[in-house]
């Protein structure tokens, strides 16, 4: 059973500017939700970053919020959260994956999205996920954004040397070494 693995934990990433990020969680099963938020809360604390926290309807909706809220407003990352619970139809399915899906293809255009978005077969299976005291996936989606952040500033103002120069960089064009032309 996976409660006893023994897991490795990367150390916190640390920041030398401030970081904000969003938690959007859709609080469905408002008890497990708030055990994921908590542990969220904790490790973005514990990092010395700051959090909003917005809710949304259901899971469904947190990829959207996330979206929006990227091209409306200045967070570094985002924490998703929420609980989808195996029932007696597809429904399940459709939530699962296209939630999950929406948070990937975001995360590949540039956005620091930790997934804490529980799917799971049954409510103790979440309730247990979602324990603080126990495998904090909360934290564990709030550490992720972390690390994503960290790594997106680290890379943030290195240039591969390929393509164009940024505005106000002249380009050297046939010439002598200063871009003057010479006869």
């Amino acid at each position: 059973m996976a409660v006893n693995e023994e897991h490795y934990v990367l150390p916190r990433p640390t920041f030398d500017k401030p970081v904000k990020i969003l938690i959007v969680v859709a609080p469905y099963y408002k008890d497990i939700a708030d055990n994921l938020v908590a542990g969220a809360k904790a490790e973005i604390e514990a990092a010395g970053a700051t959090w909003e926290l917005v809710e949304m309807p259901g899971a469904l909706e947190v990829p959207t919020a996330i979206g929006i809220s990227d091209r409306r407003s200045n967070f570094d990352g985002y924490v998703a959260l929420g609980c989808v619970i195996r029932g007696e139809t597809t429904h399940y399915e459709t939530v699962c994956n296209d939630s999950s899906r929406a948070l990937q293809l975001l995360g590949l255009q540039g956005l620091c999205i930790g997934n804490g978005i529980l799917t799971v077969e049954t409510r103790a299976q979440a309730e247990v996920r979602a324990d603080v005291q126990g495998q904090n996936k909360g934290g564990g989606a709030a550490a992720a954004a972390l690390h994503l952040v960290a790594m997106a500033r680290k890379w943030a103002s290195q240039s591969k040397g390929i393509g164009f120069k940024p505005a106000g960089q002249d380009t050297l064009i046939a010439g002598s070494s200063d871009g003057s032309k010479t006869a």
